[in-house]
């Protein structure tokens, strides 16, 4: 990476480090994200249990995942412990961090296109993108759902339009899916073509209802994030189960876990 911050972590903070040096009752590590901070791991926080040989948790070279226990501001040293960190935080900042040098790679590649560095287009762009939304990944997935937030931001025009045309050109929109089931009937005279057109009706944008064979029916709702998707069909179960109420119906329904 480029791009590290400065200054010291946060108490609990997790952050990815590399393995420097490895004794018989600690490992020092290097801070990835910081700019000239380093780090101590007493051989009781690399894992659960008694450790007979640090080499059998990590090397070094390796890079791991860590969480700040104690951060230590006049000599630029930070605690730290691996055994704190649970699967899921290692996982979503391993996959943080890759998808910031991701993102670092593609600004770069604007800056060839402008011919300037990597350097100049932090300057131009980098540090304003990260103000404005914590990650340059962060900033190019809002560009990507909505292009007109780029506007909003002190870029010149022309390193704007640049960017903006290689984010859409080299970034698929995230898609997140949720499904549910409906079972729904009707008593009414013409309860078949009531039902069909509430549910025609109830298909809005990304939501999607299939017929399954009577009496049941498939939704789909497709957003960028989970909360979004599930805001959307929990409004579509409320409406439809209200609008078949209306009609003297019964309206069942369930999300499907994937």
């Amino acid at each position: 990476m480029f791009y590290l911050k400065k200054g010291m972590p946060e108490d609990s903070e997790i952050v990815l480090c590399s393995v420097k040096k490895v004794s018989y009752h600690s490992v020092f590590l290097t801070l990835d994200e910081y700019e000239n901070v380093e780090g101590m791991m007493h051989i009781s926080e690399i894992a659960p249990g008694r450790i007979r040989t640090i080499g059998d948790y990590v090397n070094v070279g390796k890079k791991v995942v860590c969480k700040v226990l104690k951060v230590r501001p006049n000599t630029n040293h930070v605690d730290l412990s691996l055994r704190r960190v649970n699967k899921m935080q290692r996982l979503n900042k391993t996959s943080e961090f890759k998808q910031e040098q991701k993102a670092e790679k593609l600004l770069e590649l604007v800056g060839k296109e402008l011919k300037v560095d990597l350097a100049e287009m932090y300057k131009e762009a980098g540090y304003e993108l990260k103000e404005k939304y914590g990650t340059i990944n962060n900033a190019f997935q809002n560009f990507v759902l909505d292009p007109e937030q780029i506007k909003e931001l002190k870029i010149k025009k022309k390193v704007s339009e640049v960017l903006l045309k290689t984010v859409l050109e080299k970034i698929k929109p995230k898609e997140v899916i949720v499904l549910g089931e409906f079972t729904i009937s009707s008593l009414a005279e013409n309860g078949a073509e009531l039902i069909k057109k509430i549910l025609k009706d109830a298909q809005k944008g990304t939501i999607k209802i299939t017929y399954m064979g009577a009496p049941n029916y498939k939704i789909t709702v497709t957003a960028s994030d989970y909360k979004t998707a599930e805001s959307l069909l929990e409004n579509a179960h409320e409406e439809i189960a209200k609008n078949i109420k209306e009609i003297k119906g019964t309206c069942e329904f369930k999300q499907i876990k994937k």
